[in-house]
């Protein structure tokens, strides 16, 4: 907090200040936030009627009375960890988008519109890394009709808590009725710790195709169409591993992108009755192994705020969070 002559703290912020990231301390009288005062850091994403709303790097907002702030400032973006691979938000947004590829696609501007038969909302959501070329309420009522068009609802995948992430547009995004439904982690790591772990990897095959086998185990969908095979096979360079199982459906599997210097890791699944035997962590470090043949250095992968076991596991692994990215859906009348 900014603390001037005789120790009283300062509010040094304005409305001018929407879109950078500040930290304030306001009065509050909720017995959970653990005392009279609180604080938020985040990004000022408005300043309106008297209350501001603070969006934190987790995309949680917070509206706080401007009556309430005891003192405020604009901070720096928040510093890069340690022993993890230095990489900004618009490089990994490209590398995670590469990756995860749709059936079909189409230029709002600099939005891309993607979808695939619905198959994961990633691939069926419009990703807006930039400026769609018209205001924002029109470029998301052109989003709404084209996926309208398609027989889907209509996604946009967002992302909070990087320096250039998209918190301004999330708050667009609620103030216009759509709803945040899906939050997840995007980590990263160094790749060669994960490729020199001590583990066995001999039971792990790896391969350029999707195979049936393979498919059994992926949970992600019902019967797999067309478009189930052509995301998963999109990609710079698409490699897919398992471990046989006791029958026809394989104990675990994994699918790693190595796209230039970054390698990431998607479909890690192990089958509930084989877990806690280090299958999963097998299947990681042979993929790693293979993506630091093909020149990769650093790591990324995905997970959801709720899966706790995944979390534990990419914690031991080194993986740390870079950003997180959101999936707002419109709330239909």
């Amino acid at each position: 907090m900014e603390i001037i002559g005789g120790g009283r703290l300062e509010v040094r912020i304005t409305s001018a200040d929407v879109g950078k990231r500040v930290s304030v301390r306001y009065v509050t009288e909720s017995a959970a936030a653990g005392g009279r005062f609180t604080d938020a850091v985040g990004v000022l994403t408005s300043w309106d009627n008297s209350v501001l709303l603070i969006t934190r790097k987790s995309g949680e907002s917070v509206r706080i009375a401007e009556s309430t702030l005891v003192a405020g400032k604009v901070v720096p973006a928040a510093p890069a960890r340690r022993r993890s691979p230095s990489a900004t938000f618009a490089e990994l947004a490209r590398a995670t988008a590469r990756a995860w590829q749709p059936v079909e696609s189409e230029a709002l501007g600099e939005w891309t519109l993607r979808a695939a038969d619905g198959f994961t909302r990633r691939a069926n959501s419009a990703l807006p890394p930039g400026d769609p070329g018209l205001p924002t309420a029109d470029a998301l009522r052109r989003v709404r009709t084209w996926y309208e068009d398609r027989k889907l609802p209509a996604y946009v995948q967002t992302a909070t808590g990087a320096e250039g992430a998209q918190e301004l547009l999330c708050a667009e995004l609620d103030r216009h009725g759509w709803r945040r439904e899906v939050s997840a982690e995007v980590r990263i790591s160094a790749l060669a710790p994960i490729g020199d772990l001590d583990v066995d990897v001999s039971a792990v095959r790896l391969s350029r195709d999707v195979d049936e086998s393979w498919l059994r185990r992926y949970q992600r969908f019902g019967e797999p169409g067309p478009a189930v095979r052509s995301v998963l096979t999109s990609g710079p360079s698409v490699w897919f591993a398992s471990v046989a199982g006791t029958g026809e459906v394989p104990a675990a599997i994994g699918r790693c992108v190595v796209d230039g210097r970054w390698a990431g890791f998607m479909a890690v699944e192990v089958d509930p009755d084989q877990r806690r035997r280090g299958l999963a962590t097998s299947v990681m470090t042979a993929l790693a192994r293979t993506a630091l043949d093909e020149g990769a250095s650093a790591a990324w992968l995905q997970v959801e705020a709720d899966n706790d076991g995944a979390r534990a596991l990419y914690d031991g692994m080194g993986f740390v969070p870079h950003h997180h990215y959101h999936h707002y859906r419109w709330a239909e009348a």
